[in-house]
């Protein structure tokens, strides 16, 4: 007996490690993803650490061939929950009963993702988890697709970054104490080739442009963050 597939969401950054689970997901064909789903600041309709812009998004939607919904968000986590629980609410009413990420080891972020899916009945898919950084580059390496560097958290990797292709060489020369696939934030990409697409998504990297944020921590703590962002642009 053919199993049935399973009706799932695709959380969607539009990065490498996103995109990776996505090719393994559609390969295995375990589930029937019936969306991508990522969302945006509505002030600037860019994803928030990526920087990636809708229309790009978009775009990378229509060379896989999967339709995507993208979710306007405030800058507060309140505005962010509430625009998300709308979106998980319409899905589920679709028959979606699992959502899928592109995590592989912070515990944290799964045991949140857990806690917000869970009064929908929603289960948690995270094909990477639990593989290691080092097997993770390995596989995109050898996956075919083709994507670049985005943004970079300013206090371990410089503007001379920006705009650098995910290979061999890019992962030799990432300094000490960097995560191989900036798990813990180091770095964020652009996937725009190669793999499940169907066709070459085209852009305009411009850049880099710093950008600083400050932050107050549940302990009360306030904290500055540093970040190198391309200008990315559809053309």
């Amino acid at each position: 007996m053919v199993e049935q597939r399973r009706r799932a969401v695709f959380n969607w950054s539009g990065g490498k490690d996103s995109a990776l689970a996505l090719q393994t997901v559609l390969r295995e064909d375990r589930y029937e993803v019936v969306s991508l789903l990522t969302t945006v600041d509505a002030s600037n309709d860019r994803s928030s650490m990526h920087g990636i812009p809708a229309e790009l998004l978009r775009m990378q939607a229509d060379s896989i061939g999967l339709p995507i919904r993208i979710v306007p968000t405030g800058k507060g986590i309140e505005d962010y929950e509430r625009a998300i629980a709308e979106a998980v609410g319409d899905f589920v009413a679709r028959g979606a009963e699992h959502f899928i990420f592109g995590d592989i080891f912070l515990q944290d972020v799964r045991a949140y993702r857990e806690r917000q899916l869970e009064p929908y009945g929603v289960t948690v898919v995270e094909p990477l988890w639990g593989q290691g950084p080092e097997r993770i580059m390995a596989a995109f390496l050898a996956s075919g697709l083709e994507t670049v560097v985005v943004t970079t958290d300013a206090s371990c990797l410089g503007a001379d970054w920006i705009g650098r292709t995910i290979d061999g060489t890019f992962r030799d020369d990432l300094p000490d104490g960097v995560d191989p696939c900036g798990e813990n934030g180091e770095y964020h990409t652009f996937c725009h080739a190669g793999g499940m697409f169907r066709y070459p998504i085209p852009f305009r990297l411009g850049g880099p442009v710093r950008r600083s944020y400050t932050v107050t921590l549940e302990d009360g703590a306030v904290k500055s963050y540093a970040y190198w962002f391309a200008a990315l642009t559809a053309p």
